[in-house]
């Protein structure tokens, strides 16, 4: 066969060089000549005409299938459905409504087959001449659009595979697609489809949502000239704009009505009595509808897309059923938390930045959202920090454009310091303050409620699975915990006195607190119920930065580096709020670690479970510690920095938790663990270099708390949360008693540990010293086991023989 082809293209080749050597041959005769030059360009045109034939052949298989085109038109975007039952959101691949043909006025049908492609009933696809005579005018540089309705349904079904761009190849897959398209669909279909898939600027797609954005109208309701505005936009929606070009739209408009003249669908008596009327809008841009829970929604997004393309599923297109572990009654309390308490907060940064005086007016929000109105919010940090603005102004999108075009850099933000509205717009944003939250049930490490901001249509930038913020003292608890796996107990005393620390770099870290040592003996019980950052770095030292960070890890916070150096006992290492609600769930539920849980389980649109999805796990701590951390916990609670929950918000179940505050009140932090449900906040500005003014208002216990209050007491209010579920108490033994007696007589830390030498490599583990009191230590640990092992045993005797008397009961009553 290829010896077949290659002599036949041999011929081929001879027969042309044969007639144009006829046609230069000056001998020959006129006519002869002029014969066998006409030959020979008939035998070229024959050989272009045979090679785009055989390129349109090679296309094919790169325009989208039949099956596929069949599969589109019964497209249906994915559904998030919550664990009661409610839809949270609808992935459609474009900010538009599908509505059938039969709810769209006769009159952009009639405008749009006018105009468009007259002959749309009568061709298959397309249109040769049409084509042919667009092909010459594009030549001319006066290009006129040859394509049918149906070929521009295939440029808007599938813009990636056949393109944009003029060319010959976009062009023949376009006449394939279109071609396919006839054989797949009826025309009364593809006039649906193409309705329903146009573009029409401000982010809306189909005659629906054009409708709507432009006046305020479902597409049933779309009046002759309204129909005929949109219809003429399709020639160039920008420059037939009638938000901005409204005398050009009026043209635009006019011609589309002449066209329904032409075509006998509009007599000319009305044209002439409607023509001259204005372009009247009605506008409003249709924002996507977002959801109760639109950051969890953007999150699940992502990886539902990756799932998709491993199981060869289409979210846009296939109608999956996703359910997800959200309950949309905790959403909704968590979203009127949030939006609640953060407004509140808000007014308070307003009105403290406002004036140069720094004296704390309340220590409820209500004042402050009283005075708001009465003064210029953010005034005095606006006018007092120069540098810090000018920061803010050069770091910005516009500066750098005017860099970019040459304005030299002096100007460039003289003149941006002048923009009123440039710096009204910078201001707001830099000074709108943010939250994240999240609550995680520890039993099935199901997410229950998520909002990565105050608002996603002003910021879609996601406080909780995105932003890492430095987590103060709400990782406190790690470094107790890692003490605790290493033996310590948590009666154990330590001094509250200044400490001073080498680091590796030579420089010396002295950690404080907002009041000043006290000189006595803490516990370690009350080191982290107070939150002394003085008595957490002695434990510090003491466990190892490394063992610290492992732990850490080991219970969830496993996707931010963590720096192995002294000064990560204070939350020095920027963390997600995800990440450490992961981690305080292991706390609560006995030192486990749990992957949190989204999805419960994938369905097709017939109900068909495609997918099932549980938890991960592992034992990250021992279960007796995890249950020490808590008791250490449920002390911050009720007697040190988060006895808010209580004061504030009459919360009495059985509760453990921490605040957390970074320097300079960039951060606020609040975690709180019952035993059905863990809940985490964060409260502060997306730039660090704004913050709360005040050490009251700054400090996490003042405002990511009210956040975690103000859901839990709605919870527990509306039943979601049993109020009366208990935490395991950590068990009381005479052992831990006199270990406890012998370390704090003959162990306690009375006195700072001199300052480290500085070193270039990071801190080693503390070795661990040998001394009588580690003999008796271990003896007294090995008889507390042997007292364990015997109350377990003991435990289970009485429970063989309550089994007993139970069963002799039962037969007695026979």
């Amino acid at each position: 066969m290829p010896n077949v082809i290659s002599s036949a293209i041999q011929r081929f080749y001879h027969h042309i060089k044969t007639y144009f050597a006829v046609a230069l041959d000056r001998s020959a005769a006129w006519s002869t000549r002029c014969g066998a030059a006409l030959k020979g360009l008939a035998s070229l045109l024959g050989l272009g005409i045979m090679a785009l034939v055989l390129y349109a052949i090679i296309l094919i298989p790169l325009t989208p299938s039949t099956a596929d085109l069949r599969k589109a038109k019964n497209e249906q975007p994915s559904v998030l459905i919550s664990a009661d039952g409610k839809r949270l959101a609808v992935f459609n691949r474009l900010n538009r409504e599908w509505v059938p043909l039969s709810r769209v006025s006769p009159n952009v049908v009639n405008a749009l087959i006018a105009t468009e492609d007259h002959r749309f009933y009568e061709h298959h696809g397309i249109e040769p001449l049409r084509m042919l005579v667009g092909a010459m005018r594009t030549v001319i540089g006066d290009p006129e659009g040859g394509s049918t309705i149906t070929q521009q349904l295939a440029r808007n079904m599938y813009p990636e595979e056949i393109g944009r761009k003029r060319t010959i190849t976009r062009k023949f897959k376009e006449i394939i697609t279109a071609l396919k398209l006839e054989r797949a669909y009826t025309k009364k279909e593809i006039l649906e489809s193409y309705l329903n898939t146009v573009p029409f600027l401000y982010n809306a797609f189909g005659i629906e949502m054009a409708a709507r954005t432009y006046f305020d109208k479902p597409a049933s309701k779309l009046s002759l000239l309204e129909s005929a505005t949109l219809v003429g936009m399709l020639k160039g929606t920008s420059y037939y704009n009638p938000v901005f070009n409204p005398e050009r739209a009026m043209k635009r408009r006019n011609v589309v009505l002449q066209q329904m003249v032409k075509r006998k669908v509009l007599s000319q008596a009305n044209f002439d009595a409607i023509k001259g009327r204005p372009v009247v809008l009605d506008f409003e841009r249709q924002q996507e509808a977002l959801g109760p829970a639109p950051h969890f929604a953007q999150q699940l997004r992502k990886w539902l897309i990756e799932w998709a393309d491993r199981n060869d599923y289409n979210i846009y297109q296939d109608g999956l059923m996703v359910y997800t572990t959200i309950d949309s009654r905790m959403q909704a309390m968590a979203n009127r938390a949030v939006n609640r308490q953060a407004e509140g907060l808000q007014a308070v940064a307003d009105v403290e930045w406002a004036s140069s005086s720094d004296r704390l007016l309340s220590t409820s929000t209500s004042a402050y959202i009283e005075r708001r109105s009465r003064v210029q919010r953010f005034g005095y940090f606006w006018n007092s920090r120069t540098d810090l603005v000018n920061a803010f102004i050069r770091e910005s999108s516009a500066y750098k454009r005017a860099i970019g075009e040459g304005t030299p850099p002096e100007e460039a933000l003289a003149a941006l310091r002048k923009n009123t509205e440039y710096i009204a717009k910078l201001k707001e944003q830099k000074t709108r303050l943010e939250a994240g939250f999240i609550a995680v049930d520890p039993v099935t490490a199901h997410v229950k409620a998520w909002v990565g901001s105050r608002d996603f249509a002003t910021d879609q930038y996601d406080h909780v699975g995105q932003a890492r913020r430095q987590p103060g003292s709400t990782f406190k608890p790690f470094v107790y915990g890692a003490a605790l796996e290493q033996g310590m107990s948590p009666n154990k005393q330590f001094i509250d006195a200044p400490i001073e620390i080498t680091l590796p770099n030579g420089a010396i870290w002295k950690p404080s607190d907002i009041t000043a040592p006290s000189g006595r003996p803490l516990t370690a019980r009350e080191g982290l119920m107070y939150s002394k950052n003085t008595v957490t770095a002695r434990v510090m030292l003491e466990t190892g930065p490394a063992r610290v960070a492992g732990l850490a890890r080991k219970m969830g916070v496993n996707q931010s580096p963590l720096d192995p150096v002294p000064s990560l006992a204070l939350g020095t290492s920027p963390v997600t709020l995800f990440e450490m609600a992961t981690a305080y769930m292991a706390i609560a539920d006995g030192g486990e670690y749990r992957k949190p849980v989204l999805v419960t389980r994938i369905t097709d649109k017939a109900g068909n479970v495609l997918a099932s999805f549980d938890t991960e796990r592992h034992l990250a701590m021992s279960r007796d510690n995890a249950e020490q951390l808590v008791d250490m916990m449920r002390g911050a609670i009720n007697q040190g920095t988060g006895q808010g929950i209580r004061s504030r918000f009459g919360i009495r179940a059985d509760v453990a938790g921490k605040t957390g505050t970074t320097q300079d009140n960039s951060d606020g932090w609040f975690m709180l663990m019952h035993p059905r449900l863990v809940v985490g906040s964060w409260v502060g500005f997306n730039d660090a270099r704004v913050s709360m003014r005040s050490t009251h208002w700054g400090q996490g216990g003042h405002n990511a708390l009210l956040v975690v209050g103000d859901f839990f007491q709605q919870a527990f209010n509306a039943r979601l949360v049993d109020p009366a579920a208990q935490f395991t108490r950590p068990s009381e033994s005479i052992f831990d008693k006199a270990i406890d007696i012998f370390r704090n007589i003959f162990g306690a830390d009375t006195k700072p540990p001199a300052p480290q030498s500085p070193s270039s490599s990071p801190p080693k583990e503390p070795e661990p010293s040998a001394s009588p009191l580690d003999a008796l230590e271990k003896l007294i640990k090995q008889a507390r086991d042997v007292e364990k092992t015997y109350v377990e045993w003991r435990q289970r005797i009485d429970d063989f023989l309550n089994s007993i008397k139970r069963l002799f009961s039962k037969t007695s009553n026979f």
